[in-house]
């Protein structure tokens, strides 16, 4: 009877590890005279993914051009999208704190995939929550290279009869991201060395700082818009700094409400720059209307600002 009791015990580990291992498949089918469902989480991926895939995939983003994913709130219509969809391609990181939840509610059957599966995150401590990982990997065109190549493989073992129509589009793609990124980087060479300072709003552009020689100064202390303001003796030690470092302005991002970033510039004595696109794209009529113009439009915004 023991032995009975430890086989079963064993059986049922063994369906759970099965079950843990499996749990990001979909098992969804497609067919080969269908568009492919696929939901991407926000705006940058969503653009990424309808690159890689073309007219093979339908693509709902969840977190629209302009749209938080910090502090996105889904909706019904959110859970109709991952129920019919055969893919869900996410950031990771924890970016995406509402994800699980939203999954789990809907009942999907589809696979999830982290785009940013296979990027080391920066780590940076911060008086709000102790060590962070950073998720704004996109802000990294070398990072973009690899969350491409991922999105590529995923769509190329889900859907292998277009598997080379995929692996072509994502190396044009990433071509158009290594030439953008030798623009870029000929773009700060015009940047003096001790004005390469961006004060955000939230510690977005970590990995475009490490990319390109930038020192970043962080009002909120955090990689979430969602952090609590900033204590007065936090704001009052970032004024000192630009002005002490003679930095030329401030950087308000796009998602989020500029009202601190014009209250340190005020004190400061020095400008705010038009947004910056930092969590989202822009609308279709915007300088940042896809992932490209968006980075494009950020290196020369910047470089203008700085010189």
């Amino acid at each position: 009877m023991k032995n009975i009791k430890r086989i079963l015990i064993v059986a049922l580990g063994m369906g759970l590890l099965l079950g843990c291992e499996t749990a990001d498949r979909t098992t969804v089918s497609v067919r080969p005279d269908q568009p492919i469902s696929v939901v991407a989480t926000y705006s940058i991926l969503g653009d990424w993914v309808q690159r890689v895939g073309g007219d093979r995939v339908q693509v709902t983003t969840l977190v629209g051009v302009g749209g938080d994913p910090h502090t996105y709130e889904p909706t019904p219509q959110d859970s109709a999208s991952l129920l019919k969809a055969a893919l869900v391609f996410e950031n990771g990181l924890e970016f995406e704190g509402w994800l699980d939840r939203l999954y789990q509610s809907s009942g999907s059957q589809a696979g999830r995939v982290a785009v940013a599966r296979d990027i080391q995150p920066r780590e940076e401590k911060c008086a709000c929550h102790g060590s962070e990982s950073d998720p704004h990997v996109w802000q990294s065109l070398r990072h973009a290279v690899t969350m491409v190549e991922v999105i590529a493989d995923e769509l190329s073992q889900l859907d292998p009869t277009f598997a080379a129509d995929y692996r072509q589009r994502s190396a044009q793609y990433i071509d158009q991201l290594r030439s953008l990124d030798s623009e870029i980087r000929q773009q700060v060479q015009s940047i003096p060395q001790q004005r390469r300072k961006l004060v955000m709003t939230h510690n977005s552009f970590g990995y475009f700082a490490d990319d390109y020689g930038f020192e970043v100064f962080s009002l909120l202390d955090s990689f979430t818009s969602e952090a609590s303001d900033p204590s007065a003796m936090r704001l009052a030690a970032i004024i000192r700094k630009v002005k002490e470092q003679a930095v030329p302005a401030i950087f308000a991002e796009s998602t989020v409400n500029p009202k601190l970033s014009h209250q340190v510039a005020r004190e400061a004595g020095v400008g705010v720059v038009a947004p910056l696109y930092t969590d989202a794209l822009g609308e279709a009529n915007s300088p940042a209307s896809d992932y490209l113009s968006m980075m494009r439009f950020n290196a020369k915004t910047i470089a203008e600002s700085l010189r």
